[in-house]
Parts: structure tokens; C-alpha cells; sequence
């Protein structure tokens, strides 16, 4: 792979950089606040390239501005360079979904994440609540702060230690590398008759009710349905 080639294999890369940031395709990969970031990336990368191919494709004022590997031939890279274009083309053309249902299904549940103090909701009726901060305010404050109130989570379906079907949603500290799932069970309400990995929105009050996740022990917490619907998926699908 020659000098161009190689160029041109940067100015792919970031050219996807590019697409997938100007879009929402990044948020199927890493936070929405990293969007900056990643346009700066994909900029530096096709100027970069752009000056390469800039500097081998001007007029040669010399013989010397041509590379030789001290028998009169050009030096060349192994071909192996090559393979960089197949995460490119991946993701042109063939872009993975987000993390979902078959990641839940196999991943144990993120713990719920203990607070010294959980602060009352927001008013709403109902009010919409993160599946990570109901777990946590119902496990680790008794549902305290949940009791009372009409509450309205967002997630896909996923199978539950049971059979039964659960809420999740995968959540990102950084990237989908690191995403793990928080899982909600339901209990009473209409019954769900949907496939794995259907987004719903599910609306209900607080349940006492826990089960262990099988796959690493993980409490899991429960809301009592009154009502759901599926919806399309989110913009943003990582918690």
C-alpha cells in the first residue's frame, strides 16, 4: 500500500467519522456528549489525508522526491494494509443496531446504584422516570420516593429469569463497550404479547416485589403495569 492508498484509506475513515457523527448513527456506539469530539476526529482526519494526497500528487522538482528502496523500484507497505477498509465499509454500509435485547438477555443486571438521599420526583402524571433510577429508589430507599405517584418507563422487552417478560434498557458509562442492561420485571396490567426487543412505554405504580437476576444475582425491582404501548425506539436508546 503505497502512500496514496493509504490516504485514501484515511480519508474513508474520516469520511464514516463524519457521517456517523453528523447523524444519530453515533449514538448507537457512544454517548451523546461525545458528538463534538468525534466531528473534530473525523475533520483532522480528512484534512490529514487531503494534504497527503496533496503532497504526493504535486509536481516533483527533483529525482529525489521519488522513494526507492536502493534497487531503482519503489518501496512498498505489505498488502495487509488493506484490511483497514473493512470496518469502513462496515460502517457505510452495513451499520450495526444498538446494544438490546440479546445483549439483556445474556448480560446480568447492572446493580442499582446506591444514594445517600433520593429527592422527591418531579411533578407529572405520570411522571417519567430513567429504569436505572427507579431500581435504584425502589431497592435501595424501599420505594419511598415511588410510592403515591403514577410513573411511566421507557424500554424494550426482554425474558425475564422466569419466562416472563421484563423491561430493560442497556446502560453507558462511556460506549456500547462497556454497556450493561438494567432490567425492571412487570407485574398485573394488561398482559404483554409482543416479542423480545419491542420498545414499549409502560405506565404504573410502585411494586415491592424483587427476584435475582440468575446471571450474576443482581437485585431486580418491579412495577405494577396499569397500561403499556409499544412506541418506536428512542433517538437515544442508551441510558
Amino acid at each position: 500500500m503505497n502512500k496514496q492508498a493509504q490516504a485514501v484509506v484515511l480519508l474513508l475513515f474520516g469520511g464514516a467519522i463524519l457521517k456517523a457523527s453528523w447523524t444519530d448513527l453515533y449514538l448507537r456506539y457512544v454517548k451523546e456528549g461525545l458528538r463534538p469530539f468525534l466531528l473534530l476526529t473525523g475533520a483532522f482526519l480528512v484534512a490529514t489525508s487531503l494534504m497527503t494526497l496533496w503532497y504526493e500528487y504535486r509536481p516533483a522538482t527533483s529525482p529525489q522526491d521519488a522513494p526507492d528502496d536502493g534497487h531503482g523500484h519503489g518501496h512498498h507497505e505489505p498488502r495487509v494494509g488493506w484490511l483497514l477498509l473493512l470496518p469502513v465499509i462496515g460502517l457505510l454500509l452495513v451499520a450495526p443496531p444498538a446494544l438490546g435485547a440479546f445483549t439483556a438477555d445474556q448480560s446480568g443486571s447492572l446493580p442499582a446504584a446506591a444514594e445517600s438521599d433520593y429527592g422527591p420526583l418531579p411533578e407529572g402524571d405520570p411522571v417519567p422516570v430513567g429504569l436505572l433510577d427507579y431500581a435504584s429508589r425502589s431497592i435501595y430507599d424501599d420505594g419511598r420516593s415511588l410510592t403515591g405517584r403514577r410513573l411511566e418507563l421507557t424500554g424494550f422487552v426482554t425474558t425475564g429469569p422466569d419466562g416472563a417478560p421484563m423491561l430493560a434498557r442497556i446502560v453507558v458509562s462511556c460506549c456500547a463497550a462497556d454497556g450493561r442492561p438494567i432490567k425492571v420485571g412487570l407485574t398485573g396490567g394488561p398482559a404483554l404479547d409482543v416479542p423480545s426487543g419491542t420498545w414499549l412505554r409502560v405506565t404504573g405504580r410502585h411494586s415491592p416485589q424483587r427476584t435475582k437476576d440468575p446471571v450474576n444475582q443482581a437485585d431486580i425491582a418491579y412495577l405494577e403495569v396499569e397500561q403499556w404501548q409499544p412506541i418506536t425506539p428512542p433517538k437515544q436508546q442508551y441510558e
